[in-house]
């Protein structure tokens, strides 16, 4: 695939990287050249220094005959620009933009804004709400690593870290059966020790795994209890960190949780003070040890830190968690300090690139891709995906799972077939229109996946 990305920044980077290393056809766009150069220098990757909204920049970059058109600079209206520009004058087939400020998304603005006939976006992306969809999820299952819909919601997959006092720890896969009669799910990898282990039903789950389970959304919280103690249901919330992201998070949040606010510009806490209808706004340093004994941290549940400074939220998460905090949820864009933090002090270490990635990768996917989900930073994928044809035209339909060659590192977790979730066994046929979900711990066999799924010239 061919794909023009405009803004060379940290989310820009991030996917370059993402889409780079599947040999698609990349050109980036950004005026700032050391950006380009340090790129260029790690990536097998086109640059072009310049506007991406300028269009002959965009044809110096080879927007003419491009598939893709992506622009996620830090403005909006560039952004934006540059998705009409590619629309009007070259016709891009796909155009997608990142958009921040709510002013262009709240209310019906969007419905009516984005468009063919208005604004042409195709794939509008929004990594603050990205990013509190993320944490809404973590914080609505106690316990997880990552939490993540499939197929409307009908399947879900979590990653858990196995802890000595779960009853499935010490034994192996093949007893979730005995332990949980009645409940299907299967487990799609697990880490141990930062490496992949593909699972079989003689696997025995050993403390500090991190394990990738699939289940149906009403079987996911029964799952959980085998691996870990089951923990107590999240109440108290307080966020460090009153931007885009603070501001929708506790707007998310409060009214299923008490929320706390703390912001240190005081304009800034006004303005959520007002915006606000329940939330507890606090004007202050983030990592102010006083502050956090007054505010009682040692009854909070869930610290999350999301200020838009990785220094700032770091050490203001190590501090919450010495004073006795419950939970920490750290915001960190420098992928270094995330792998460095993730499971120390801190718990869960949130990517926003990576969360942003996320959202934009199923566009990109060949085939009926609906869904892709990054998970452990860009290291693995999980992908919702339509089998199409028949048993002629298909190499997957009408044919066991046992029986499909599948690429090193995947595994078929699940399949959803109309409303009916049917965890997948060896001797499990996949039907037409099934969404499978796939879970790929190497990623360079995406194109052999995606091969997998497409159909022969006879079906059309």
């Amino acid at each position: 695939m061919k794909i023009v990305l405009i803004g060379a920044g940290q989310v820009g980077g991030t996917l370059a990287e993402n889409l780079a290393s599947e040999a698609n056809d990349i050109t980036v766009i950004d005026p700032d050249g050391h950006l380009l150069r340090e790129l260029q220098d790690r990536l097998d990757i086109r640059t072009v220094a310049g506007h991406g909204s300028h269009p002959d920049i965009l044809v110096a970059a080879g927007i003419e005959d491009a598939d893709m058109l992506v622009a996620v600079t830090n403005s909006d209206e560039v952004n934006m620009t540059a998705c009409q520009v590619a629309h009007s004058l070259f016709r891009t087939p796909t155009k997608i933009a990142r958009v921040r400020s709510g002013s262009y998304t709240q209310g019906d603005y969007r419905e009516r804004l984005f468009g063919d006939k208005n604004m042409p976006v195709d794939v509008l992306i929004t990594p603050e709400q990205v990013v509190t969809d993320f944490i809404y999820k973590l914080l609505e299952h106690p316990g997880t690593l990552q939490a993540l819909d499939f197929a409307g919601g009908a399947v879900q997959l979590i990653a858990i870290r196995a802890r000595a006092d779960g009853p499935m720890v010490g034994h192996p896969l093949m007893d979730i059966g005995k332990q949980m009669p009645g409940v299907e799910a299967r487990a799609a990898a697990i880490w141990r020790r930062d490496r992949p282990i593909v699972p079989t039903a003689e696997t025995v789950i050993r403390e500090g795994d991190e394990v990738f389970f699939v289940a149906s959304s009403a079987n996911i919280r029964k799952v959980m209890k085998e691996i870990r103690r089951t923990e107590k249901p999240y109440r108290r919330v307080m966020i460090a960190g009153g931007g885009n992201i603070g501001y929708r998070l506790a707007r998310t949040l409060e009214h299923h949780y008490h929320v706390k606010v703390i912001e240190y510009d005081a304009e800034r806490g006004e303005y959520l003070a007002e915006h606000l209808d329940k939330a507890v706004v606090l004007q202050g340093q983030a990592a102010n040890r006083e502050l956090l004994l007054e505010e009682n941290i040692d009854t909070i549940d869930v610290f999350v830190a999301v200020t838009n400074d990785d220094e700032v939220n770091i050490m203001a998460s190590l501090l919450a968690k010495r004073l006795g905090v419950r939970k920490v949820m750290t915001l960190i864009t420098n992928p270094v300090y995330a792998d460095l933090m993730q499971g120390s002090e801190i718990d869960i270490a949130i990517s926003p690139q990576q969360a942003t990635t996320s959202s934009l990768l199923s566009h990109v996917r060949r085939g009926d891709t609906l869904k892709v989900h990054s998970l452990r930073r860009g290291a693995a994928e999980a992908l919702e995906i339509v089998a199409h044809g028949d048993a002629k035209t298909s190499k997957v339909i009408g044919r066991c799972i046992e029986d499909i060659n599948l690429p090193p590192g995947a595994t078929i977790g699940a399949l959803v077939r109309g409303k009916e979730v049917i965890i997948a066994h060896h001797n499990t046929e996949i039907e037409p229109e099934d969404h499978v979900i796939v879970f790929m711990t190497d990623k360079s066999h995406i194109r052999d996946i995606e091969k997998l799924f497409q159909v022969g010239f006879t079906f059309f």
